[in-house]
């Protein structure tokens, strides 16, 4: 570890009282920033160590906080930084942006071994203004339990959960911050040895979406000529995942969407109708460097079924949801929009909303004709005490937003109550899920 990769105080650096916070990779917007604020604000100390020049640029500085550290060494020297730093510092707690990104994961394991608390974020499993804040992990990996007597436990005493959007997200800042973020990171110098996460260049992925954007009103046609030839027979929704999104990396067992669509095609060969029909869901921000619209008919003759598949790159989701027999999906976010539509719903790889009840448990080949609608007291339940447990009303763009996020966030992370079981946490209430204290 050369001695620029380090800026990390003497041995015998007194160590401030209370807990102490490291913030690491977080959303591109300065959500981090301003959490750490307002931890400072409640005495607590905070720390930053900057990977890549775009943290550098969406970390602001926070009053009485020391200066945020860079870490320009090579991913082979991050486990005994890390480690390193943890110890100096005597940190209490991490807090990151999801929790399988490289550096994160050796950070985790870090932690875990010094009892360092971690909690993870990104958006929110109810969308769109919400985000998630969890202990440890998320997604298929999430500590909230599946077994339905637990989240019965766990609703007791809740209100119902809050469905209804009440904020809006900024939309083109947030395209503007990726922009930024990940045209600093392509920049040789300060950080040269630091690997993205993301599976393609930046700016491969920007032409893509720039391309779908042009197109966007041939694909919103796409999207309701395929509802249209739908209708009137019995259909299901396949809903796609960006293979770049770590819900398909690390929560399931495929490694790209052609595998389990040609699963979920065959099996729809098999055992649905003959007069079934498949809507093949597009996800609205997949840059389709694989041009799903030449490989998705494709995927579909190869299972028998070309007449009987239609692709939409585009569409009204809700009312696709709504007319269908069930849906299909790895594990994305639109399986829990089914099941609040009470639609039947199968997940092909590990999600929170995978539980006995709520979502199909048998095989994918007995769904066509067996798969059942959620038990709506189950799902009622199930929504409040997620709700309850993992989210925080907010947004990470647009300021009104993101401000009652971050209140919200800071306020559990003082409290201590990140994850714990709603039954066990008295200063949960409508307040605290509409992202205030």
């Amino acid at each position: 570890m050369s001695p620029r990769d380090t800026s990390l105080p003497p041995e015998d650096e007194p160590r401030p009282p209370g807990r102490r916070f490291l913030f690491l990779q977080g959303p591109i917007s300065p959500f981090f920033a301003e959490v750490a604020a307002g931890l400072t604000a409640r005495g607590h100390a905070v720390h930053r160590i900057n990977l890549c020049l775009g943290d550098r640029l969406f970390w602001k500085p926070v009053e009485g906080a020391p200066r945020p550290v860079d870490f320009t060494g090579r991913e082979s020297d991050w486990p005994g930084f890390i480690a390193r730093y943890l110890d100096l510092h005597r940190i209490t707690d991490l807090l990151l942006l999801g929790e399988q990104r490289d550096y994160h994961r050796m950070a985790i394991a870090a932690a875990r071994r010094r009892g360092v608390a971690v909690t993870v974020t990104d958006f929110g499993y109810f969308r769109p203004d919400w985000i998630t804040l969890e202990r440890d992990a998320m997604g298929g990996d999430s500590l909230f339990p599946r077994n339905p007597a637990a989240i019965r436990a766990l609703a007791e005493g809740l209100p119902r959960a809050d469905l209804m959007e009440r904020l809006r997200d900024d939309f083109p800042r947030q395209a503007r911050w990726d922009v930024l973020y990940h045209l600093a990171n392509l920049l040789p110098w300060p950080f040269p040895h630091y690997r993205s996460h993301q599976l393609h260049h930046p700016l491969t992925t920007y032409a893509g979406i720039g391309l779908r954007l042009l197109r966007r009103n041939a694909e919103r046609a796409e999207g309701a000529r395929a509802l249209e030839l739908a209708s009137g027979h019995p259909y299901w929704v396949f809903a796609m995942q960006m293979e770049t999104d770590f819900s398909i990396r690390a929560y399931s067992s495929y490694s790209d969407m052609d595998t389990p669509l040609a699963e979920t095609l065959h099996s729809f060969a098999r055992r649905a109708p003959p007069d079934g029909q498949m809507i093949v869901k597009v996800h609205p921000l997949d840059p389709c460097l694989k041009r799903w619209g030449r490989r998705v008919p494709a995927i579909a003759e190869a299972a028998g079924v070309a007449r009987r598949v239609h692709l939409a790159h585009h569409g009204p989701l809700d009312t696709m949801l709504q007319g269908a027999r069930g849906l299909i999906t790895v594990n994305s976010t639109v399986g829990l929009r089914a099941l609040m539509l009470g639609r039947p719903v199968k997940a092909l790889g590990r999600a929170v909303w995978d539980v006995p009840g709520l979502a199909h448990q048998g095989p994918l080949d007995r769904f066509w004709a067996g798969g059942e609608a959620p038990d709506p007291s189950l799902c009622d339940d199930f929504l409040a005490s997620l709700q309850a447990t993992t989210q925080l009303r907010g947004v990470f763009y647009a300021a009104e937003g993101r401000a009652m996020a971050v209140a919200g966030t800071v306020a559990r992370l003082h409290d201590g109550r990140v994850g714990v079981p709603a039954a066990q946490s008295a200063g949960i209430s409508d307040a605290a899920m509409s992202g205030g204290s």
